[in-house]
Parts: structure tokens; C-alpha cells; sequence
């Protein structure tokens, strides 16, 4: 199962990175500052959007990218570790 994160904090990249593998989950992991993260996203099973740490536009731009595609998308407020747990569990990781 592949997942892609948007938002949360880059000196927590490692512990989403870690925490996904526990689940059995392969995390793509985007700050929400690259340009043109539509392109980047591939095909991922699910979306994670951490909402407090990404701008309206990329947000836009992911939200758009997995338009059509029967990609569930999970968008949290918050950005640690229990709620990427929450969120896996929710898709069944």
C-alpha cells in the first residue's frame, strides 16, 4: 500500500516515514512547499493532508490532482505522529 503525507513538520519526517512502515504502508512525504506536488503524487492508494502546515493552494493543487480518482483523501488539523496513526488506521493500513 502506497500513501502520500502533505503538510506536517519536516523535523518529523522520519518518525511519519517509520511509523507508516509499522503499518505496512509506503509514505511519500511532501512539505506542501515543493512546486507542483500533483505531479509528484503518482498512484497512491490515499492522501493524508495535515491542514494546519500546508498552503491553501497546495492543498488546492493535491485535492485537484486526486479528483476522479477514487483516492480517498484524510484531512486532519493537527500534524503528529497520533493523528498520521489515526488516519492510517482509517484506511485500513
Amino acid at each position: 500500500m502506497c500513501a502520500a503525507l502533505v503538510g506536517g513538520m519536516d523535523r518529523l519526517k522520519r518518525e511519519y516515514v517509520t511509523e507508516a512502515q509499522k503499518n505496512g504502508v509506503k509514505l511519500k512525504h511532501f512539505t506542501g512547499k515543493e512546486r507542483k506536488i500533483a505531479k509528484s503524487l503518482g498512484n497512491v492508494d490515499f492522501v493524508v493532508l495535515f491542514t494546519n502546515k500546508v498552503s491553501h493552494k497546495a492543498r488546492k493543487d493535491v485535492l485537484d490532482a486526486v479528483r476522479g480518482k477514487d483516492v480517498p483523501v484524510y484531512m486532519e488539523h493537527s500534524c503528529g505522529i497520533s493523528t498520521l496513526r489515526k488516519c492510517l488506521g482509517e484506511a485500513g493500513a
